[in-house]
């Protein structure tokens, strides 16, 4: 029978000072077999694997009540995440041959914008510290402390949500977005930072005032959620969507294929106009539909004309009206 001996090494109080040490004498099997080690006093013997099994047990309790948690921490920062991811394909798409498909030339934007690139950068980033934090502090307001998860609705009461939302967000965001271009003071101090882009390019979708995007886009995506009674999960899937048709919208491009073409009227050529002089006035509606510029009057038509020289031009159907709105 192996004998298994722990030995306990104790420093000595003092230098030099010896303890003796006893000779190990192994106890008689009999002994050893008849209890000389008594039980645990739990009365079972809790193996290693057992021990384990437990705090893994206890690990995945844990684990699952901050999964229960996490709806709300993705909803805020995964939209984050999709938008710079979004944006880098752009940007790999802009090193690519694709002339043919601009709706400006190449290195028009770093004529025409007044500010850099790296300063669009610090400002998108300056929008999205203000996201976190409202959207944070919304899901604290509104939380379970319970510790469950929302049951999802059926897919269509979600499909309906998305519905709902997108029309709340348009609304808020048509009427917000028209009320700075009119009232002089807000589009001199607040708006007119968005229109130093008048070539717009896909990470420039953000680029704000902060208290813009915390009245347009941070409000107006709180008030979405809350109207449609969206879930956090639901939410999570929703201003990822949102974002993307944000980004395409500035993306500067018209590429062949793109989906959320096909499905809006609202799109990169259509915002394109309104980030032109002639346009200022005009196209309002942001991001999916066009109703609220056709029912109040705001809605400049356009065509898709080839650019001499390459690529497209979004150019005005009544040039009339863009040319006295360009004076005005």
């Amino acid at each position: 029978v192996a004998a298994r001996v722990r030995l306990h090494l104790l420093p000595s109080s003092k230098q030099g000072q010896h303890e003796e040490v006893l000779p190990f004498r192994p106890l008689p099997l009999g002994r050893r077999a008849a209890g000389a080690f008594p039980p645990p006093a739990c009365g079972k013997i809790q193996t290693v694997d057992g021990l384990r099994q437990q705090r893994f047990g206890e690990l995945g309790e844990h684990t699952g009540m901050a999964f229960a948690v996490s709806d709300e921490l993705l909803g805020t920062f995964v939209p984050i995440a999709v938008y710079w991811l979004y944006s880098g394909l752009y940007i790999v798409m802009d090193r690519m041959e694709i002339d043919d498909y601009r709706l400006h030339p190449k290195g028009e934007d770093e004529v025409k914008n007044v500010v850099s690139k790296w300063t669009v950068v610090k400002g998108v980033l300056v929008q999205q510290g203000f996201q976190i934090a409202v959207s944070l502090l919304l899901f604290t307001i509104i939380g379970d402390d319970s510790g469950t998860v929302r049951k999802q609705p059926p897919a269509l009461v979600i499909a309906l949500q998305f519905i709902i939302a997108m029309f709340v967000m348009d609304t808020w965001q048509y009427f917000m977005h028209r009320y700075m271009h009119i009232n002089k003071f807000l589009y001199k101090h607040i708006h007119s930072k968005h229109h130093t882009l008048v070539v717009p390019y896909a990470f420039g979708a953000l680029y704000n005032h902060p208290l813009e995007g915390l009245i347009l886009d941070t409000i107006g995506g709180a008030l979405s959620f809350l109207v449609a009674g969206m879930t956090p999960r639901t939410s999570i899937f929703f201003f990822s969507f949102a974002t993307i048709k944000t980004v395409d919208d500035h993306c500067g491009l018209w590429l062949p294929g793109n989906i959320l073409h096909m499905l809006f009227s609202n799109n990169s050529a259509y915002h394109d106009i309104h980030h032109q002089l002639y346009g200022n006035k005009y196209n309002f509606s942001q991001p999916f539909f066009v109703m609220w510029d056709k029912i109040l009057g705001t809605y400049m038509p356009y065509t898709l004309e080839e650019r001499k020289g390459g690529g497209l031009e979004a150019r005005p159907v009544n040039l009339g009206l863009a040319a006295q709105s360009k004076s005005d």
